[in-house]
């Protein structure tokens, strides 16, 4: 197994409250591990632990490891942008700026300094193909963001992260607010990028997680239950808790 972020004996507090107790997880290089479990389990507490978002919460402390190309993203020394560019997020629901289409994709680059507007360009046409969203917007790119279906935008957030070349996606129930046929384009649109990409992805959609997901680990109360290739565990769950999530008998 080539190994993208290693998670060891993962601990993470809000205040007194235990979020995370003792998470180890290894999230394989070009694969999608899904994060499921019920709602408060902690799936997307850990899925922001892997690109520092946590750190945004007051009273949040960490111990533990995670590990990004065997370097600790908790370590000293960490610049937190660059971990950030390199582990990009996407969000449940579409947050595309308030601004063009273009200046929403090379956003990210101009916040690094990126002047050279031709090479903008030539990355923003790149960055929108490979979200499956340059034929659709191709001739409109000076218009505004928010005028795009929430389709659209979701796979524009896609090509903002795509843009600063990371080597780690993030995505936090992506489909939570499309329709049935625009969670079945991300969905593609996920499978595809799994070529080239490492995405973790949290859902609480188990039919979501079966089709398109490698591996799954199942949380529950902030434990890690059971972590396998997705067809074990929906087909072959070692643990009855888990069993009894993915059969609907949980709660």
């Amino acid at each position: 197994m080539d190994i993208a972020i290693q998670i060891s004996n993962l601990d993470l507090f809000y205040g007194a409250f235990h979020a995370l107790k003792n998470v180890t997880l290894a999230i394989e290089k070009k694969k999608i591990t899904a994060l499921i479990g019920p709602s408060g389990c902690g799936k997307s507490t850990l899925l922001r632990a892997l690109n520092r978002m946590n750190d945004l919460i007051p009273g949040c402390r960490i111990t533990g490891a995670v590990l990004l190309e065997d370097k600790d993203i908790y370590g000293p020394g960490i610049d937190v942008c660059e971990l950030r560019k390199n582990v990009g997020m996407v969000f449940q629901r579409p947050n595309p700026f308030p601004l063009s289409i273009r200046d929403n994709v090379s956003f990210g680059l101009r916040v690094a300094g990126r002047k050279n507007s031709a090479g903008l360009d030539e990355i923003v046409e790149e960055s929108l193909q490979n979200a499956w969203l340059w034929e659709q917007v191709k001739d409109k790119l000076e218009t505004s963001a928010l005028d795009l279906p929430l389709d659209q935008q979701q796979r524009l957030c896609v090509a903002r992260v795509l843009a600063v070349a990371p080597d780690v996606i993030l995505m936090d129930e992506p489909c939570s607010a499309l329709d049935p046929i625009s969670t079945a384009k991300i969905e593609e649109l996920m499978l595809e990028l799994r070529r080239r990409y490492t995405i973790a992805i949290v859902t609480h959609n188990m039919q979501q997680a079966a089709r398109i997901s490698d591996y799954s680990a199942y949380l529950l109360l902030g434990e890690m239950i059971e972590f396998e290739a997705t067809p074990q565990i929906f087909e072959n769950p070692k643990d009855k808790r888990t069993e009894d999530y993915i059969t609907g008998r949980y709660g």
